[in-house]
């Protein structure tokens, strides 16, 4: 039997998030990188290797070898650096890789960083970026992009399950509020039901209020052993109790149901056994709301719903702050933003904020088990992370 060891986190860091003209992938990194370092209250002589999270830097920016030109900017000298890519969980995966290499005996303190520079381009260029996390020759090249493959999922929800049209609004809504709460976060604009309703149409059903934003950010996050972490944290240590990592086909046609993302159960599954826990007892979570739809299908393959529920559960009020599970305090992928390669990243530092006591005006009660969950493409990879205050 394999023995892992226990990992924390013990510092955290991000830019805010939004379309920042003035700053370059290197700026972007700096800032964030630094901030966690600093958050740990560590030496930068400590960290022993480096993990970034990017996904197309290569393309957006002719920027490769982003593992290296983070050592570089944050000057760390001559430790192993990795750079991970999964679409939209990228850096979900980054984290991943630092945490399992803590466990496995391999380190003791890591940095985990992740970026993503897309504003200073044109759409088209962007929108084709992005596509190349779907099927290339058997999705994009027939003329499908994520917007109308995740409405193929919502039309196939509203046939199953019924007619959540107000809902997928209300979760806009719901995760602008908050956002307005959150000095980090890209849209800070309150919205109405009635303006998503009436956005400019992208896919039927989803407007433009129904549709994550085009970020330019990065996150970072200090991992430690946890014996170390209780040794040298200047802060609350947050524990990483579970950790769940699943696949799914590429194409949306290749799943066995659109309107249950295996990838997310499984994840989930892995997540909660590790943790010895079940969803029940998780006390809120940043969830991959690329999408309103996304929001409600993935509160119900975490288990926090029954299927067919999550959009009733949200009207009533039960993922808000105050809820019974209040979801994407930060304001999620929807309106604090979704810098792809950073995403799964801001996610951990929203839920190590929210357990530290420290989020201020969205600072949700009894904060102590939260998760995140983060998509990549049309949950083709997904990851889920457990965390608790110790």
């Amino acid at each position: 039997m394999i023995v892992l060891r226990s990992v924390s986190v013990i510092g955290i860091g991000e830019t805010r998030m939004g379309k920042l003209t003035s700053k370059s992938i290197r700026m972007l990194i700096k800032e964030a990188g630094n901030k966690a370092i600093e958050d740990a209250g560590i030496e930068k002589e400590r960290i022993q290797a480096l993990y970034m999270g990017n996904y197309n830097a290569s393309y957006w920016s002719i920027q490769s070898h982003i593992g290296a030109l983070a050592s570089e900017t944050l000057e760390i000298g001559h430790i192993p650096t990795i750079r991970t890519e999964g679409a939209c969980a990228t850096g979900s995966l980054a984290f991943r890789q630092g945490l399992n290499a803590i466990a496995a005996g391999i380190y003791d303190v890591v940095l985990i960083g992740g970026v993503e520079k897309m504003t200073h381009k044109p759409i088209e260029t962007i929108t084709t970026g992005l596509a190349s996390a779907a099927d290339f020759e058997y999705e994009v090249n027939l003329g499908s992009t994520f917007p109308s493959l995740f409405a193929m999922i919502a039309n196939r929800y509203f046939y199953e399950y019924g007619d959540v049209r107000k809902e997928m609004a209300m979760a806009a809504v719901q995760n602008h509020d908050n956002a307005l709460l959150n000095s980090n976060a890209q849209m800070h604009k309150k919205i109405t039901i009635d303006q998503v309703f009436n956005g400019f149409p992208v896919a039927h059903p989803l407007t433009v209020y129904d549709c994550s934003l085009v970020t330019d950010g990065a996150a970072f996050v200090v991992l430690a052993a946890t014996e170390v972490a209780e040794k040298i944290a200047k802060k609350r240590v947050v524990e990483v109790i579970g950790t769940g990592h699943a696949g799914d086909s590429l194409t949306l046609a290749g799943k066995k149901s659109i309107t249950t993302l295996e990838a997310t159960v499984k994840a989930a599954n892995e997540a909660y056994k590790m943790a010895g826990i079940t969803a029940k007892d998780i006390g809120f979570a940043e969830v991959h709301d690329c999408f309103t739809i996304t929001q409600i299908i993935n509160t119900e393959d975490l288990g926090f719903f029954e299927k067919g529920r999550g959009a009733k559960a949200l009207a009533e009020g039960k993922t808000a702050l105050d809820g019974q599970i209040p979801i994407n305090t930060s304001g999620g992928l929807k309106a604090k933003g979704h810098p792809i390669g950073a995403t799964g990243l801001s996610q951990i530092n929203e839920v190590v904020t929210q357990i530290r006591g420290e989020a201020g005006a969205r600072q949700i009660k009894n904060a102590n088990i939260g998760l995140n969950h983060n998509l990549g493409g049309t949950a083709a990879t997904c990851v889920v992370n457990v965390f608790k205050g110790r």
